[in-house]
């Protein structure tokens, strides 16, 4: 009941401070959150501890934020999982179903998509692709991913930490990365397409 109580004041505090809230009833607070001007929340929204907002921020329907600084300008969700020790800097947008722990996303970049990010830094301009993952645990230790500047990374893209990807490269989709990638280069690993003509396929 306690704790019932504290969420009605703070979303009535926050409500006063002019945050937009589409469901307040639905949206759940810490009350050592802090939220800036002209921020708005969708439905379903959760904030754990240590989460702090700035202005002109919209967090989108059924994410869940902890442990996290969010800048000016940002849009996260829906679906979004923001997890401890998570910057995004000014302009940046988290999208659906994407998970960022312990992890910098700099200015301007986009994690769009069906996406984990762990232990990483994703310079200004970046563009990381659906289905991408940092491949930050090796079973006993945590391993860094460093992307930097205007990074193209392609869609279902493996980066095997530890890791750097050079400013202006380009990562083809589906490759697998184990290896640092150089500035302004094309990195890709796929294998050859086969295809049998005519094939049959087996019947029951």
């Amino acid at each position: 009941m306690r704790q019932i109580n504290l969420n009605i004041k703070l979303r009535e505090k926050f409500i006063k401070q002019g945050v937009k809230m589409i469901a307040p009833e639905t949206v759940f607070f810490s009350k050592d959150t802090k939220i800036g001007k002209n921020v708005i929340i969708e439905p379903y929204v959760v904030f754990g501890k240590k989460v702090k907002i700035k202005n002109n921020v919209t967090v989108l329907a059924f994410s869940h934020i902890e442990g996290v600084e969010i800048e000016q300008n940002c849009t996260i969700g829906p679906f979004a999982r923001l997890r401890p020790g998570t910057k995004l800097e000014k302009n940046s947008k988290v999208g659906n179903f994407v998970e960022i722990k312990k992890s910098t996303i700099k200015k301007n970049s986009k994690v769009n998509h069906l996406s984990y990010v762990g232990d990483s830094i994703v310079g200004k301009f970046t563009n990381v692709g659906a289905g991408t993952i940092t491949c930050n645990y090796d079973g006993v230790n945590k391993n860094k991913t460093i992307i930097e500047d205007n990074v193209f990374i392609g869609s279902n893209t493996s980066l095997v930490a530890p890791i750097r990807i050079r400013k202006n490269a380009v990562i083809g989709a589906g490759s697998v990365i184990t290896k640092n990638v150089n500035k302004n280069s094309l990195a890709l690993t796929r294998s050859n397409q086969i295809e049998k003509k005519n094939y049959k396929r087996k019947k029951k």
